[in-house]
C-alpha cells in the first residue's frame, strides 16, 4: 500500500510539473527536453511497479523499464547541454554528440527486443535472462551518466552566473540517487543476485529527482515554472496530510466500533463515508494553509502585478518633466522587481539623448545604444536577456560590462526611442512573469515618454522663441529710439525751415503781385502769363510751408483750432475762384455746384480754406487735360458735405487704406507728381476730425477720385449773439 501511495504521489507530482513546463513554452527546446526526461521517469516508475509481482506481462514491463531508462539518461544529457548554452554550440557540432544520438536510438530499439532480456527464469521469483545487448545497455547507461556529470561539473566550475551555477548544482544532486542506487536496485540485484525486493524503491528516486528539480525551480527559476512547482508541492503535502488523517481516523474508528475489522470498516462503514466527506470539506482550508506557508517561504519577494500597474500608471500621469518621469519610473520598477539598478536611455531629435534612473545607475554610451539599435533591428527582440545570449556575443559582453541583466527596447512605430535597463535581481533572478510584466508596461512607458518629449520640445521651442523675441524686442527698442530721435530732428528742421522760408516767400509773392498789377510799369501778355505762373507757384510754396508748420505743431502738441464765425459757402467759392487760373492753364474746367445761399459756422477759416484748396489742387494735378473738376457743396440732414470729384488717375485699391498716413503717397501719384509730399490730405483729415467732422473718400484706379468732408451743423452753428457781433463782409 505504501509503495502505491509513493508511486501515485511521485507520478502525479512529476506529471503536473512536466505538463506545466511544456505548456509554459511548447516551442522552447529546453522545456521540451525536460518534459521528455520527466515522462521517461514516470514510465520507469510505472513499468517498474508492474514488475514486482509475477504476471504474464512481466517481461514486457521489464523491457519497458530499460527502454524508458535509455530515453531518460539520453534526454537528461541533452537537457544539460541545452542549459549550458555556451558549451552547447561546441558540443552539438562535434562528431561524438552525433554518435551519441545515433547510439541512443539503437540502444532504445534493442531494449524492446529479446537481444537484451530474452526471457524470465522459472520459479516463484523469476528474473530476466540477459543477452548480449544487456552489457551494451549498461555501458550506454553509465556513459550517459558520466557525460552528464562532466558537463554539470564544468558548468559549476566555469559559469560566471550565480543562478546558472545553482541550477547545475541542484541538477547534479537530483541525479545522484539515479547514478548510485538505480543501477544497483533495478539491474545489479535482480540480475546478478536474483533479488527484486528493492525494485519498489525506484519511485523514490523519481520523487527525489522531482523534489530537487522543484527546489531548483523555486530557488533559481529553473525552467521558470516556480509557481507550478510551489503549487504542486502544496497539493502534494495536502494529499499526504489528508491521507494520513483519513487512515488514522479510520483505524481508530475501526478499533473502537468494529473490534479491529479495519478493512471492512474502511470499505463499507457509513461512519468512514462521513469522515471522508468531512475531510473533503476540510481539504480547501488545509490547502490554503499550505499555500500560505509555501508562499511565505518561497515568495518573499513576490509582488502584486495589478498594484504595480496602478502605482506605475500614477507615476506616469502625474508629471510631464522627462527627467523626473524617468527617475520616478525607474525607482518604481527597480523597487518592485528587486533590481540592483534601473535606468532609462531615451533618444530624441536624432541627436539628443537623456539617461536617468536609480541612484548610482550605469550610463549607456551613445555608441553602445547604436549597437543595440542594430541588434534589435536585425533580431527583432522585444526584451534582451543577457544570460540567454552566448558569452562570446558582443551584446552579452556589453550588457555585462554595464551590470545589466535585462534590456527592453522602447518602440514607437517600429523605431527605437530608448531603452529600459535593469540590473541583476537581488534575490534569485528574473522569471518569465517579470518579463511579461515588462512587456505589458512597455506601451504605457512609450506613451508617457513620448508625451514628456512633446512637452519638452514645446518648452524648448518656447525658450528659443522667447530668446528671439527678447532679441527682436531689444533691436526694435533701439531702432525705435533712433527713429524717435530722427523724427524729432526732422520736426525741428521742418519747423525751423518753415519759419525761415515763410518771410522771403511772402516778399517774393508781394513783389510779384505788384508787378502783375503794373506798379513797375506796363506788363505784356507774355510777361503777365509767366509772372502769373510764378505767383501761383509762390502761393503754393506758402501753402506748403504752412502745411509743414501744422505738421510740426501736431508733433509738438501745439496744433489748435482758432474758431470764429465764417460763411462756409463764401470760403469755398473764394478758393474755387482763386484756382480758376491754375485750371485754365492746364486746359481744365473747374465747376462749383452749390445749393446753399449762406452757411455761418464756427470754424478755423484758414485751416478749412487750406483743406479745400488742397483737395482742389490735388484734383488739378492728378487729372487729365480737357477734364472737369466738380466741387459740390450740399446739405445732407444735419450735416454739410463738400465733395471734390475728378476723373484722374485714381488710387490703387491695395493702397487706399494707407492714403491718409503722414507722408504717404500712392505709387501712381509718385510717378505723376514726383515733387509731392503726402502732407496735404494727412493734415486735412486732422483738421476735419478736430472740427467734429469726417473725411470722405472714394476712388477707382484709372477713373478718378472723390475727396471731401462732412461738418456737423448743430455743433458748429453760430449763436445769435455771435451773428450780431459779426462785422459785415
Amino acid at each position: 500500500m505504501i509503495g502505491f501511495i509513493i508511486l501515485g504521489i511521485s507520478v502525479l507530482t512529476s506529471a503536473i510539473v512536466g505538463i506545466f513546463v511544456v505548456a509554459r513554452s511548447p516551442k522552447n527546446v529546453i522545456n521540451q527536453m525536460y518534459g521528455l526526461v520527466t515522462f521517461s521517469f514516470i514510465g520507469i516508475s510505472v513499468a517498474n511497479s508492474m514488475t514486482i509481482d509475477p504476471n504474464e506481462y512481466q517481461l514486457i514491463f521489464i523491457r519497458l523499464v530499460i527502454f524508458f531508462t535509455t530515453i531518460a539518461v539520453s534526454s537528461l544529457y541533452f537537457l544539460i547541454l541545452l542549459m549550458r548554452q555556451s558549451y552547447l554550440k561546441i558540443a552539438l557540432s562535434s562528431v561524438g554528440t552525433k554518435l551519441i544520438m545515433v547510439s541512443s536510438g539503437i540502444i532504445a530499439a534493442l531494449d524492446l527486443s529479446p537481444f537484451v532480456f530474452s526471457s524470465l527464469t522459472s520459479g516463484n521469483d523469476p528474473t530476466p535472462v540477459a543477452e548480449f545487448g544487456a552489457p551494451l545497455f549498461l555501458a550506454h547507461f553509465m556513459a550517459m551518466l558520466v557525460l552528464s556529470i562532466t558537463v554539470l561539473v564544468k558548468g559549476i566550475r566555469h559559469s560566471d552566473q550565480k543562478k546558472e551555477r545553482g541550477q547545475f548544482r541542484y541538477m547534479l544532486l537530483a541525479i545522484a540517487p539515479i547514478l548510485l542506487l538505480a543501477p544497483l536496485t533495478s539491474f545489479v540485484l535482480p540480475i546478478l543476485l536474483q533479488q527484486t525486493n528493492f525494485i519498489v524503491a525506484t519511485p523514490l528516486y523519481t520523487a527525489y529527482f522531482v523534489v530537487m528539480i522543484g527546489y531548483a525551480v523555486i530557488k533559481y527559476q529553473l525552467f521558470d515554472v516556480r509557481l507550478a512547482a510551489v503549487r504542486t508541492a502544496a497539493y502534494a503535502l495536502s494529499l499526504i496530510v489528508l491521507a494520513g488523517i483519513y487512515y488514522l481516523l479510520a483505524y481508530i474508528v475501526s478499533l473502537t466500533l468494529f473490534q479491529g475489522q479495519v478493512s471492512s470498516a474502511v470499505s463499507i462503514s457509513p461512519v468512514n463515508i462521513l469522515l471522508a466527506l468531512v475531510l473533503a470539506f476540510a481539504f480547501q482550508p488545509i490547502k490554503s494553509f499550505f499555500d500560505k506557508a509555501t508562499d511565505s517561504i518561497f515568495y518573499k519577494d513576490r509582488y502584486n502585478s495589478d498594484e504595480f500597474y496602478a502605482r506605475l500608471s500614477e507615476v506616469l500621469t502625474t508629471t510631464t518633466d522627462l527627467r523626473n518621469l524617468l527617475e520616478r519610473a525607474s525607482a518604481e520598477i527597480g523597487t518592485t522587481l528587486k533590481a540592483e539598478q534601473a535606468f532609462f536611455f531615451v533618444q530624441y531629435n536624432h541627436v539628443h539623448h537623456v539617461s536617468s534612473g536609480t541612484l548610482h545607475h550605469s550610463s549607456l554610451p551613445l555608441e553602445d545604444a547604436h549597437r543595440l539599435n542594430e541588434f534589435v533591428k536585425k533580431e527583432g527582440q522585444d526584451v534582451i536577456v543577457a544570460e540567454l545570449l552566448p558569452e562570446e556575443h558582443t551584446i552579452h559582453r556589453m550588457l555585462i560590462s554595464h551590470r545589466v541583466a535585462i534590456m527592453m527596447p522602447l518602440m514607437r512605430g517600429g523605431t527605437v526611442i530608448g531603452y529600459l535597463a535593469l540590473g541583476e535581481q537581488r534575490s534569485s533572478g528574473y522569471t518569465n512573469r517579470d518579463i511579461k510584466v515588462l512587456k505589458t508596461i512597455s506601451d504605457e512607458l512609450v506613451i508617457a515618454i513620448q508625451n514628456a518629449l512633446s512637452v519638452q520640445e514645446v518648452k524648448d521651442i518656447n525658450i528659443h522663441l522667447q530668446q528671439r523675441i527678447d532679441t527682436a524686442t531689444a533691436e526694435l527698442r533701439s531702432s525705435n529710439t533712433q527713429l524717435r530721435h530722427l523724427d524729432k530732428t526732422k520736426d525741428e528742421f521742418l519747423s525751423m525751415a518753415s519759419h525761415q522760408l515763410r518771410t522771403p516767400l511772402t516778399s517774393v509773392k508781394g513783389y510779384l503781385s505788384m508787378v502783375l498789377e503794373g506798379d513797375a510799369g506796363k506788363v505784356t501778355d507774355a510777361q503777365k502769363r509767366l509772372l502769373g505762373e510764378a505767383f501761383t507757384s509762390s502761393e503754393r510754396m506758402v501753402h506748403l510751408i504752412h502745411d509743414f508748420l501744422n505738421v510740426s505743431r501736431l508733433q509738438t502738441g501745439k496744433f489748435m483750432l482758432e474758431l470764429h464765425p465764417y460763411d462756409l459757402v463764401k470760403l469755398v467759392d473764394e478758393e474755387v475762384r482763386s484756382l480758376l487760373r491754375a485750371a485754365e492753364s492746364r486746359n481744365m474746367k473747374l465747376e462749383f455746384i452749390n445749393s446753399i445761399d449762406t452757411l455761418m459756422l464756427n470754424i478755423d477759416e484758414n485751416k478749412i480754406r487750406q483743406v479745400v484748396m488742397n483737395y482742389i489742387d490735388n484734383a488739378l494735378f492728378y487729372s487729365h487735360e480737357d477734364s472737369t473738376i466738380r466741387v459740390e457743396l450740399t446739405m445732407v440732414g444735419d450735416q454739410v458735405e463738400l465733395r471734390v470729384k475728378d476723373t484722374g488717375i485714381g488710387v490703387p485699391k491695395s493702397e487706399q487704406a494707407h492714403l491718409f498716413s503722414k507722408f504717404y503717397r500712392a505709387t501712381n501719384a509718385r510717378k505723376q507728381r514726383p515733387d509731392g509730399t503726402g502732407v496735404g490730405i494727412f493734415l486735412a483729415k486732422k483738421v476735419i476730425v478736430e472740427h467734429g467732422g469726417e473725411v470722405l473718400f472714394e476712388s477707382v484706379e484709372g477713373k478718378g477720385s472723390t475727396f471731401g468732408f462732412t461738418l456737423p451743423i448743430k455743433k458748429l452753428a453760430v449763436s445769435s449773439d455771435e451773428k450780431t457781433d459779426q462785422p459785415d463782409q
